[in-house]
């Protein structure tokens, strides 16, 4: 089912083109050490709108120490979260979108892959090459069409290089990113921090327990979002009981620490700038300091953008469509080069609805997912090849799935949408997440052990292999 040569075909190269998909990485092509997962994660993490939510504090009724409670639980959660979802990446080998298909199906994985992984991959790398592109083109009054265009081909080059190189990148960028979000942090305390109060007649004010509900659940659905991407890049890691754990702990560090650092900054910024606009926002905050402000924020978005782009080309494959990774690459930059050309206005008020819906719909995914894993005996590796099994067509998870998904509905509360139960008890908060995993958890339970959905014979095809032997017909 592996590649099984002993010599490695990739290695730890970081200027060699990675010859793998969605395939199983054999023995003999893992390799690099846990502390990688931090970086990865820390790096993505330094997000300018992160500040910009913690901004929402005020308005949503909140005292101070409540705030940074609820971002504290929020980015607990999800960085449990994370941790034990990158396990699963050294434990197997494969992307998670790949482990997917275990609880769904080979088919029954299609739908929540397209829109949770392929549409929000789109989706999130349009937004930070919009933020990006900004930056660019305030710090160089260019056209922003060209500042996006440049940060879009970076993002393509470094993609198509793949795991390796962007586990080179991260790293380096956490070392510049870092001192220059430390000076974002002191200038803008130096210069902003200014009185904390609940602000009754703000718009958006539910009071203190909807408004803490609300509040941490924006900073939980900010890593529920980079869940279904946990496993792509700790695959490569070496599979032994003391690698699976310190992963965890450095990928569940990484994203905490960002989070809860630029989260409670907005908080305590929260009266100081008056505009939702990026740019606007970061201009109030730094004054003469802009500039290098400007550069990390542009830095940043090539930080978050390798991750979806990648981790959004893999979803693509796993969907059985006949490219290669570099076409699927290809065809997501574009994707989300065209779309920040149509939407580069007004991005940010948008931010925050497109964190839940994404979450909603990702939640109950992760969950089907955990619990397949823990429960279900997907931890072992010997059923991998069910993975690649186009026989096993659906399965009760994607029951579960769905479930989950419409189980939330009435509790949606979105601009686009707002559910009847959100009508009716706007004080309760945003509940839809929670209800999704509950609804999920519930039905998984209640059907794992059952025979699969759908089941057929197809003829056997040869197992998962490196992409320059499989091309023509995918894995």
């Amino acid at each position: 089912m592996t590649h099984d040569d002993t010599a490695p075909v990739y290695g730890s190269a970081v200027t060699k083109v990675e010859p793998f998909g969605v395939d199983h990485i054999p023995d003999n092509e893992r390799h690099g050490k846990p502390s990688s997962q931090f970086f990865v994660w820390f790096a993505a993490g330094l997000n300018f709108p992160i500040i910009l939510l913690g901004f929402s504090a005020v308005g949503l009724g909140l005292s101070f120490g409540a705030a940074v409670a609820a971002i504290v639980v929020g980015a607990g959660l999800g960085s449990l979260l994370m941790a034990v979802m990158s396990r699963m990446g050294v434990r197997l080998g494969v992307p998670q979108q790949i482990q997917a298909r275990g609880p769904l199906g080979f088919f029954g994985n299609f739908l929540p892959v397209a829109y949770i992984n392929v549409f929000a991959g789109v989706g999130w790398a349009a937004v930070t090459v919009i933020l990006g592109g900004k930056a660019i083109a305030e710090l160089t009054h260019l056209p922003f069409w060209l500042c996006g265009l440049a940060l879009t081909l970076v993002e393509l080059v470094v993609s198509i290089y793949g795991y390796n190189m962007i586990n080179f990148l991260q790293r380096v960028l956490t070392y510049v990113l870092t001192p220059l979000f430390v000076m974002i942090t002191v200038v803008a305390l130096v210069r902003g921090a200014g009185t904390f109060g609940a602000d009754p007649k703000a718009p958006d004010y539910v009071g203190s327990t909807g408004g803490w509900i609300t509040f941490g659940g924006w900073f939980l659905s900010f890593l529920v979002a980079w869940a279904p991407f946990a496993s792509d890049y700790s695959r490569y890691l070496p599979d032994s009981p003391r690698v699976v754990s310190r992963t965890a702990w450095y990928t569940g560090l990484g994203n905490f620490v960002t989070i809860c650092w630029l989260g409670i900054l907005g908080v305590l910024l929260g009266s100081s700038a008056t505009s939702s606009d990026s740019i606007t926002a970061l201009h109030q905050l730094t004054g003469p300091f802009a500039v290098p402000a400007l550069i990390a924020i542009g830095l940043s978005a090539l930080a978050q953008n390798f991750l979806n782009v990648y981790g959004g080309a893999i979803s693509v494959q796993t969907l059985k469509v006949p490219v290669t990774r570099t076409q699927a690459v290809t065809l997501i930059c574009a994707l989300a080069y065209g779309i920040s050309l149509w939407g580069h206005s007004g991005t940010e008020d948008k931010f925050s609805v497109f964190l839940n819906l994404t979450a909603y719909f990702i939640a109950p995914f992760a969950t089907v997912l955990l619990l397949d894993y823990h429960l279900g005996g997907r931890s072992d590796p010997s059923r991998i090849a069910e993975l690649y099994d186009r026989g096993r067509v659906l399965s009760w998870g994607f029951v579960a799935w769905g479930g989950g998904v419409v189980a939330s509905v009435p509790f949606w509360q979105s601009d686009l949408y707002t559910g009847p139960f959100a009508s009716a008890y706007p004080h309760a908060g945003d509940l839809s997440m929670f209800v999704a995993a509950a609804a999920a958890a519930v039905l998984y339970l209640l059907t794992y052990r059952l025979r699969p959905l759908w089941v057929r014979d197809v003829p056997a095809t040869p197992g998962p292999r490196p992409e320059k032997a499989a091309a023509v017909t995918g894995s």
